[in-house]
């Protein structure tokens, strides 16, 4: 094999690792978009199934007050719609997901509006999802969501990535 014929082979698979990584990277982005989207979707409707396919068997969320949740937490509450939600979505345009390599984080402000324990709130917050990438796909291992925004401002609270 000639000098040139080395360079032009390493400088193919050069570019070929390099499309194939951002290929990847933007194909987990659309992945974990869907996939978060898809949680926020499951516990609106008090869906265990969806959530616990979703979720790691570690999984911990922290609220703003630091108070702390686990996976069965969450499939508890989901299982005896301790939460009845009208309103559990990301609010368009704030989601942001970043990859690096095997650990995702998704960002995005959440507009709740529900009844518990016969009592309704409504808020915005802001909330950090944590991916890993596992054999079996994608899980959610970890999430952090900010104390209550106030009301009046959440909406007009400008998003940057």
């Amino acid at each position: 094999m000639t000098l040139h014929n080395s360079i032009l082979l390493a400088t193919v698979a050069l570019f070929g690792a390099t499309h194939g990584a951002v290929a990847s990277e933007e194909g987990d982005h659309r992945v974990l978009a869907a996939l978060d989207t898809e949680y926020q979707a499951a516990v609106k409707r008090n869906d265990a199934r969806t959530m616990g396919r979703i979720l790691d068997e570690r999984f911990v969320l922290v609220l703003g007050s630091g108070k702390t949740y686990s996976r069965a937490d969450l499939l508890e509450s989901a299982n005896t719609k301790h939460v009845i939600y009208e309103q559990q979505d990301e609010d368009p345009g704030t989601q942001t997901v970043r990859v690096f390599g095997d650990t995702a984080v998704v960002t995005a402000r959440l507009w709740l509006k529900a009844t518990s324990e016969g009592a309704s709130f409504e808020r915005r917050l802001w909330f950090s999802d944590t991916y890993v990438r596992t054999p079996g796909g994608w899980r959610y291992v970890f999430g952090q969501a900010s104390l209550a925004l106030d009301t009046a401002e959440a909406p007009k609270l400008s998003h940057s990535p």
